[in-house]
């Protein structure tokens, strides 16, 4: 528990908070973390849980997935020097392991510091379990570039294929929710604490750096572990059954994590990470009938079996056809065109949560889903996207936010997140 001096209280009990006391919240068709060491307390509510923050890798990349998102990007000040950042960077990490257990942000706390001077922490999560709360860094590419860079003598460190996202059919992009220097991904079974974690780490940013945009996400809609049931997005639909899992070490080799002869050798064992703000017509699809929504997703509504037949993880017979001649899983439908074996076998690792902002002027709801996928190149990203310029869903869904970050390697204690970047 967390508790007013900084260290574990002894009040017992957990209060899960929906997602509506948080003012909306952030979506999803994403991808997932890895905390290097298992969680403590297994066989305790997911409230009580801790994920390692030190590791290999950082966590909230394979880590499964909480029901809770709040993700943050943040753009430098025009002032803030390479020190200042590097100063930013170890006060994030120290705050960040000590959150991820259940603490405040320092021993002064939410309290301890005196009457006199304002609260190191803001203390909206005293009295709250660490919630399985994950939290995960990462650079844009504008932190390299252009003046930025090379005042941060950054250029000549930029991950090779870190770059901002091509335009794909059907985009509306939005700047003002798109791009950043940095990003935060804080990821807790219990809202407030996802959301406690990113007020605090922008808070320890004032003057150095300021957020550009946020996004709460409830409700996952992906799995990471085979412990986990395929969780629904808003469309009702089963949502990542072929995701990567955490236990497919020879995949997340593959298709995840950079490898040793990374350019630059400093990026070895990160990731590259993907955002997209996807906005879904929900009024239009609930008037759809369910065949024509089963046809567009290729998959049964209720156990999501491809159409094909068989059940949820029965691999899809794309050679299958219905009694009138024509493909079981249509041509044009979701699971057809991304599915691995019609992309040369690539695979993303994705972790997404559904959002829902609230309703428009016309009274229809503003919902979606906040996709984050996981890669080892953004590319693989890239060619699935484009793979999904015919998909019969993008008559129901708009992009409108795009983000890319490179996710530095997790780091040991002593260490702060991105330190291999400033040799």
């Amino acid at each position: 528990m967390r508790g007013s001096t900084g260290e574990p209280g002894s009040r017992a009990g957990v209060s899960r908070r929906g997602f509506l006391g948080l003012v909306g919240a952030g979506a999803a068709l994403a991808a997932g973390g890895y905390a290097a060491g298992a969680a403590v307390g297994s066989s305790s509510p997911p409230e009580g849980k801790v994920h390692a923050f030190y590791g290999t890798h950082q966590s909230g990349i394979t880590t499964p997935v909480q029901q809770h998102l709040y993700f943050a990007s943040l753009d430098l000040t025009s002032s803030t020097t390479r020190e200042q950042l590097i100063e930013l960077l170890r006060t994030w990490t120290d705050a960040a392991a000590r959150m991820t257990r259940g603490l405040e942000v320092s021993d002064g706390g939410a309290v301890g510091g005196g009457p006199l001077r304002p609260p190191d922490d803001t203390g909206e999560a005293l009295g709250l379990p660490p919630a399985a709360l994950t939290i995960t860094f990462g650079f844009g590419p504008s932190l390299f570039a252009g003046e930025k860079g090379a005042r941060l003598g950054l250029a000549g460190r930029k991950p090779t294929a870190l770059a901002d996202l091509p335009s794909f059919a059907f985009d509306l992009i939005e700047d003002e929710q798109s791009h950043g220097d940095l990003c935060i991904q804080a990821c807790a079974e219990d809202p407030q604490v996802a959301v406690h974690a990113v007020r605090n780490l922008s808070r320890l940013a004032f003057g150095k750096a300021m957020i550009r945009w946020t996004q709460l996400g409830y409700g996952r809609t992906s799995v990471t572990s085979t412990s986990q049931s395929t969780p629904r997005n808003l469309f009702g639909f089963k949502d990542g059954t072929a995701n990567i899992m955490s236990d497919e070490s020879a995949e997340l080799a593959r298709w995840v994590w950079t490898p040793r002869d990374s350019s630059p050798v400093w990026f070895a064992g990160g990731t590259y990470l993907v955002a997209r703000k996807i906005m879904m017509t929900i009024e239009s699809w609930d008037r759809a009938q369910l065949g024509e929504q089963e046809s567009i997703i290729g998959r049964d509504k209720f156990h999501g079996a491809p159409l094909s037949g068989g059940e949820e993880f029965t691999p899809p017979n794309f050679a299958a056809v219905d009694g009138s001649g024509n493909f079981a899983i249509a041509a044009d439908s979701h699971v057809r065109l991304a599915h691995p074996d019609n992309n040369g076998g690539t695979r993303i690792l994705r972790r997404g949560f559904n959002f829902v902002e609230g309703n428009n002027d016309l009274g229809q709801l503003s919902a979606g889903l906040f996709f984050i996928s996981y890669q080892r190149d953004p590319q693989q990203f890239i060619d699935l996207q484009r793979a999904l310029k015919s998909d019969a869903m993008n008559e129901y869904i708009r992009h409108v936010g795009t983000a890319v970050f490179a996710i530095p390697p997790g780091i040991g204690e002593g260490e702060y997140i991105g330190q291999g970047l400033f040799g």
